[in-house]
């Protein structure tokens, strides 16, 4: 994000790790409500006449509280946290590479003007989708899997590498790991939206504060989360249609596009259909985010304090270095004048 005034910027990298860490952390705490949300979408209400069913489990989830009763019952507490090694994989590197391709787009963008200025709302949406855009082309793979996890069914659990493997070894092959990649690329106005509204709101309700309470971050980034949510839901629910099993009603044949799992789910359930589980994508997306960036703004102190003391040691060895090399000097200097 931006630098913080009155603070020596953080390198790209820096951003990157501190918006990993609080992704990380954030995910872990509400993992339950990605297993509950990913069961939700992917699941199409049986009707009478339909001879094979619709989703991979037999169980259908009437809601959240539904769905997680039933998964304990099921599979126990374990349940709700399966696939989550894999999930939290993503998670770390998926914001690692997105914080630090938006903070080297961003900065590239700033230095290029003549009179260096924030970005406006249409140029922040902008730096946000293509830095996300770079991101889900080396990470889509760890999703994918980590979908497919989450979907399977009890006596079918496999692990993170054996999922890897149930994917390659399917008719898509390796391209199977890049499954719903064209969403996930129209996706990215997801954090788009996020961060710019995120950016945009600071600088409306808090203007010139260079660091933020953590309530105040975390309002900030819950408001932004969920915008950004209601906007995309209806893609998010076919992307993880594209990167679940199929159902055995289609006989093992996957879903080609996000417009025909979009147009299987509104056949079966209706329009409103393409809302699913949009209780526990919004209630997760806002303690995520909220968490999120209320944990990136501390890290972003703690390593720019980092940064300093590392700076202020390296000048002090410098110096020892040069008053060492100087006092030898001083030593040989009477040597070579006799």
């Amino acid at each position: 994000m931006a630098s913080k005034a009155g603070q020596p910027p953080l390198p790209p990298w820096g951003n990157a790790l501190a918006g990993a860490t609080g992704a990380v952390l954030a995910n872990a705490l509400v993992y339950p409500l990605d297993i509950v949300k990913t069961r939700l979408q992917v699941q199409v209400k049986r009707k009478a006449t339909d001879q094979e069913p619709l989703t991979v489990n037999d169980e259908h989830y009437a809601s959240t509280l539904d769905a997680i009763r039933k998964i304990v019952d099921d599979e126990g507490i374990t349940g709700l946290y399966s696939g989550i090694n894999g999930s939290l994989i993503g998670v770390a590197s998926t914001n690692f590479a997105y914080f630090y391709w938006y903070s080297v787009i961003r900065s590239l963008y700033i230095s290029s003007q003549k009179l260096p200025k924030p970005p406006s709302t249409a140029i922040e949406l902008a730096l946000g989708a293509a830095a996300g855009g770079v991101a889900q082309i080396f990470t889509i793979p760890v999703a994918v899997v980590t979908t497919r996890q989450q979907t399977q069914p009890k006596g079918d659990k496999k692990g993170l590498l054996d999922t890897g493997r149930e994917v390659v070894h399917s008719d898509d092959g390796w391209t199977g790991l890049w499954r719903g990649l064209k969403a996930s690329l129209v996706l990215v106005v997801n954090p788009a939206i996020t961060y710019g509204a995120y950016q945009r709101l600071r600088d409306l309700i808090f203007p010139g504060k260079a660091n933020l309470r953590p309530w105040e971050a975390f309002l900030l980034g819950a408001i932004s989360k969920s915008l950004a949510t209601i906007a995309t839901q209806p893609l998010i629910v076919a992307k993880v249609g594209l990167q679940s099993r199929p159902p055995p009603a289609r006989q093992g044949r996957p879903f080609k596009s996000f417009v025909e799992v979009m147009a299987y789910i509104v056949e079966h359930e209706g329009p409103l259909a393409l809302f699913k589980g949009i209780g526990p994508q919004l209630t997760k997306g806002l303690l995520v985010q909220g968490l999120l960036m209320m944990t990136k703004e501390r890290m972003e102190i703690l390593f720019v304090v980092l940064f300093a003391y590392l700076r202020r040691l390296r000048s002090t060895k410098l110096q020892q270095a040069a008053d060492a090399a100087t006092a030898k000097a001083k030593q040989v200097l009477p040597i070579v004048m006799k």
